[in-house]
């Protein structure tokens, strides 16, 4: 097995970056598969069934695994973490801060300004109060709770893989064959279709946003001369400000514009006003 990975190592740099993401992605699925079926039997589920809860386990699994393939990956292209924007350098996590921050009042204006037009409203639950016969939200008991903050670190561990496999690995790698633009456009889509694997049916309307949204978080790299900090932030907090909304059915369409301007089936990806949301989000990377 060494032979067969220092002889692929020796051919790295004459093989096509295309047939280098398809062995990525191939290696990836092969090597968790094993554990992938016992997990599956045990939590008693197969396809098409469809996931709900059992989610998060399949993930974890899958993702626990990332570490060794991303490292096999560097040793192969002869590369470091570093070289794809992930180091344990200060600036990082101050940008990793930024992102954050530019992530949560990003979803605060997406939110409120939908709620200043009435196209969403508030629905009554523990995290709402009533103040004058109007709902507002309690956002202390809404973020600052163990469900809200066990989300912030699933959020900044998912944004941290995610960032470093398409942002950091596929993005670099691409790059060997394309201009940024093409190894940008290529790497987003491909983030959008694995997004399918979990919930296809559901997935599919936010297929454009997500790609966008890939193209977003590689502007937010660049803008951060190359470090991935800034995109795992802004990434982390959509993540964590969107489930933690949803976990909460804190909101609810009015139906007084269409669900394509809100978001099909209630997710902001898969609706106009996500998607100016992305591209603000843009604007704002652009001018930092």
């Amino acid at each position: 097995m060494w032979n067969h990975l220092n002889n692929l190592r020796l051919m790295s740099p004459s093989i096509p970056a295309i047939v280098k993401i398809i062995l990525f992605f191939s290696t990836w699925i092969v090597v968790w598969l094993p554990a992938g079926i016992v997990l599956a039997i045990a939590l008693k589920w197969h396809p098409p069934q469809p996931l709900e809860n059992k989610k998060l386990p399949l993930l974890a699994s899958l993702y626990l695994i990332v570490p060794f393939i991303l490292w096999a990956t560097t040793w192969i292209e002869n590369t470091s973490f570093a070289n794809w924007g992930w180091d344990w350098q200060p600036a990082v996590l101050i940008s990793l801060v930024r992102g954050l921050g530019l992530g949560i009042i990003s979803l605060f204006i997406l939110f409120g300004l939908q709620l200043t037009a009435g196209w969403i409203e508030l629905k009554k639950s523990e995290n709402s109060t009533d103040i004058g016969g109007e709902k507002t939200i309690n956002f202390g008991a809404l973020i600052f709770n163990p469900a809200s903050l066990l989300t912030l670190l699933l959020g900044l561990w998912i944004s941290a893989t995610e960032e470093l496999i398409f942002r950091g690995c596929l993005q670099n790698i691409l790059q060997q064959d394309y201009s940024i633009l093409t190894a940008a456009t290529i790497a987003s889509f491909i983030f959008a279709i694995a997004h399918l694997i979990w919930a296809a049916k559901e997935t599919l309307p936010q297929l454009p946003g997500l790609w966008l949204m890939g193209m977003v978080l590689t502007l937010a790299r660049i803008a951060d001369n190359g470090s991935l900090g800034l995109a795992i932030g802004i990434h982390a907090a959509w993540i964590w400000g969107i489930t933690t909304v949803d976990t909460a059915q804190a909101i609810k369409p009015t139906s007084t514009v269409p669900e394509w301007i809100t978001g099909i089936a209630a997710k902001p990806l898969a609706g106009a006003a996500g998607i100016l949301l992305l591209l603000a989000t843009a604007a704002v990377v652009l001018s930092m």
